[in-house]
Order: structure tokens, then sequence, then C-alpha cells
């Protein structure tokens, strides 16, 4: 069964780039928006940067300096991964305290409604605060 993004992606016209990565133009093909691809070849771009001031970079060997871009950008991957998950999390957390706050608006709500019931009512007497005499 496909899920509905992969039949989004079947029903979108695929796009085609030409980049420039690391000084050499490159065609990205993808679904998703051209847009989108030259922000993945910047971003590719901003990290070879970065990578380029190491002092060995010029004497490291291609396949060097691509598994150290890979490690570097897993890097990445995985502490934005872990950051969702964090933000995922205080979502829930806010969303359990929310839910909590406004079931205890209810409650409050009917506890008043209890007690001008009851001063209407005219009765005296002492009563706690949902409504019950003591």
């Amino acid at each position: 069964m496909r899920s509905l993004k992969a039949e989004e992606q079947v029903l979108a016209a695929k796009n085609s780039v030409q980049v420039l990565i690391g000084g050499k133009v490159t065609r990205l093909t993808g679904y998703e928006s051209e847009e989108y691809l030259q922000k993945v070849a910047s971003y590719i771009n901003h990290r070879l940067g970065e990578l380029s001031q190491l002092g060995t970079w010029r004497r490291m060997t291609s396949d060097t300096k691509s598994t150290l871009l890979a490690l570097n950008i897993a890097d990445d991957y995985f502490k934005a991964r872990q950051k969702a998950e964090e933000l995922e999390e205080e979502l829930q957390n806010k969303d359990r305290e929310l839910y909590e706050l406004k079931q205890e608006l209810v409650d409050l709500q009917v506890t008043l409604d209890n007690m001008k019931k009851l001063n209407q009512g005219g009765q005296n007497g002492s009563y706690d605060r949902n409504g019950r005499k003591r």
C-alpha cells in the first residue's frame, strides 16, 4: 500500500535543475521544487566551505573529503532529528497540560454554577467548594 506522499510524488512532475556544488556544475532531479533543490546544493556548498577551512583539507584524498562531508551531514541530520523529537515531546507535554487546565476550568465552572444556584435559592449555611452543605 502506497503512502499519500508517495502517491503525490507519482502525480507530481519531476524537477531538474543545474546547480554548482564544490565548483562543479551538477544536475539535481527530484519531485521537490527547484528552490528546494537549490537549497540542498547551497547547504552542501556551505558544509564544503566549512570543511575546506581545515588545515589538512587540501592534503586529503577525494574519498576522505567525501567521507568527512558525509559524516558532517549525518551529524547534522541526527542532531536535527534529536531536536525534532525533543520539540515533539515538549509539544505533547504542553498539550497534556492544556487539557488538564481546561478540565480544571470546567470543574471550577461547575462548582461556580452550583454555588450560584445555592445562593439564588436563598439557602443559608456553610457549603464546601462543590456546593455541598457541610
